[in-house]
């Protein structure tokens, strides 16, 4: 978003889009104001609904690096989600048993795939960049696009 003349700008789009593994469909998405958190928070908040609406099955959620967090990991396991996230080289919050299993690996390679519809997205979708200034509206087009893909 640009910047007008003594104004700073706004920032939205730290945005999850959780897909599913086997497909590649997205399954969720929410759009939040970046606070350097959001992200997690919001992956926090749909993970406590996706355990509420299937108490009984066994979840495991993929994620990139800023999530190898040790709040977020023991959230996740303390509801019962297996954590696959990309382990840091020093100070990881993974422990080696998860990293070492093969569920793991499947996971690091399948979590590439959730890059794709965010492709789609600024390609058919045309939401390279917003074309509104309010976090309401820009979340109605986010809703209307990523729903059409």
């Amino acid at each position: 978003m640009s910047q007008g003349s003594g104004k700073g700008g706004a920032s939205f789009l730290p945005r999850q889009c959780p897909t599913e593994n086997r497909n590649g469909l997205i399954v969720g998405c929410t759009l939040v104001r970046a606070t350097g958190t959001a992200e997690r928070e919001a992956a926090i908040e749909m993970l406590k609904t996706e355990r509420k609406r299937n108490p009984l099955k066994r979840i495991t959620v993929g994620a990139d690096k800023g999530y190898d967090v040790r709040s977020y990991v023991d959230f996740c396991r303390s509801i019962a989600i297996t954590p696959h996230v990309a382990a840091r080289k020093k100070g990881s919050a993974i422990d080696n048993r998860t990293i070492r299993s093969i569920g793991y690996k499947m996971s690091q390679v399948r979590r590439k795939m959730v890059e794709e519809p965010f492709g789609w997205v600024k390609t058919i979708g045309n939401f390279r960049r917003s074309r509104f200034f309010c976090l309401a509206r820009t979340g109605f087009a986010f809703y209307i696009v990523h729903g059409s893909i």
